[in-house]
């Protein structure tokens, strides 16, 4: 296993970080803590969970695992809070009573008295983002977190809040966590460089494109049986009858494929080595139903493609930006200088 500053903090974690959001769903307890302690016996330290993934039930078998494990001195532990944990009003969004709640509730289900990381799990329209960003300092100087980050902002909602910290003096966000894999690059066009910019770290999610990324969906055959798109072959973003007409997707699959072949390696190790090397990667989150899933995953974490591989993944993967404002004549205006006027 390798190692990363946690964004622009002094804490270092593993590059290949465990997720937890089928733990309590498609994961039994006996499960999750066999996955727990595969992942801490390879070198890993970096848990991610959120007081949403089951209702809290993930909360609650990492909970019953770090009582029992010799390993928790060395996890850095990271949750979030912004969703709906339960039916009142106010029992949902990132307003300062909503947080300390859900803060509170997530430390007593982990049986901790501080989380590493706590991170806000989307952009929240409502409430005003200084009452959101002066819990994440309340709750520093108080010691239940020792860093705040954010998850699922765009480029604009993660660099106001860095403004907006960095004019109040306040502790700065360390980490950004986005749904980042070869079939999803458009974060590249405006989130990266505002994390880049301001020094944080991506600790992207779904990096093997909801299975897609591993070669096990047909796009001829609608997948059945236990897989998250046999289950639900409509699931979002990952959907089959979207994906399965994608000429890009087949593109990206059959790069995957190829470099896999070649090497003797699994596609999944393909994908997740592209990904970890990506600029402002920290570490990036690994989530299975299962321990032998997750061995494959971690597979990967001394691995690294040559320039050739990459390129040949990027052409693939390029989702084509539009010539205005990101390439072409968009790109031509950024790099003239102008003297006055407002361009």
């Amino acid at each position: 296993m390798e190692y990363r500053t946690l964004g622009n903090s002094g804490t270092v974690v593993s590059t290949y970080a465990l997720g937890t959001m089928t733990f309590g769903s498609e994961t039994d307890e006996a499960g999750a803590h066999e996955q727990l302690d595969r992942y801490v016996e390879v070198g890993g330290t970096l848990i991610d969970t959120a007081d949403v993934y089951s209702a809290g039930v993930s909360e609650e078998i990492i909970g019953s695992w770090l009582a029992k494990s010799s390993a928790r001195d060395n996890v850095v532990l990271a949750t979030k809070g912004r969703f709906p944990t339960g039916e009142g009003t106010n029992d949902v969004g990132t307003s300062r009573r909503h947080l300390r709640r859900a803060l509170d509730a997530s430390l007593s289900r982990l049986g901790v008295d501080q989380v590493d990381l706590y991170q806000l799990h989307a952009w929240d329209p409502i409430t005003p983002l200084q009452e959101t960003l002066s819990f994440l300092e309340e709750a520093v100087r108080a010691g239940k977190i020792v860093y705040g980050g954010v998850s699922n902002f765009t480029g604009w909602q993660l660099q106001k809040a860095c403004d907006l910290i960095d004019k109040l003096g306040w502790s700065p966000l360390v980490t950004l966590q986005p749904q980042y894999n070869l079939l999803v690059r458009e974060i590249e066009w405006e989130i990266v460089p505002a994390a880049l910019e301001n020094r944080l770290g991506l600790l992207p999610w779904s990096p093997l494109g909801g299975g897609w990324l591993t070669g096990k969906y047909s796009f001829e055959q609608e997948p059945t049986g236990a897989t998250r798109l046999g289950e639900n072959p409509d699931r979002g973003v990952e959907a089959w009858s979207r994906r399965s007409q994608n000429q890009r997707v087949r593109d990206v699959v059959d790069a995957v494929r190829s470099i896999a072949e070649a090497r003797g390696i699994s596609m999944a190790q393909v994908a997740l080595a592209w990904l970890v090397d990506r600029p402002a990667v920290t570490s990036v989150i690994l989530g299975a139903r299962t321990t032998e899933q997750l061995n494959d995953n971690l597979g990967a974490a001394d691995l690294h493609l040559t320039a050739e591989e990459q390129e040949q993944l990027d052409r693939a993967s390029d989702p084509g930006a539009a010539d205005y404002p990101y390439g072409g004549p968009g790109t031509a205006q950024r790099d003239r200088p102008i003297a006055g006027g407002r361009g």
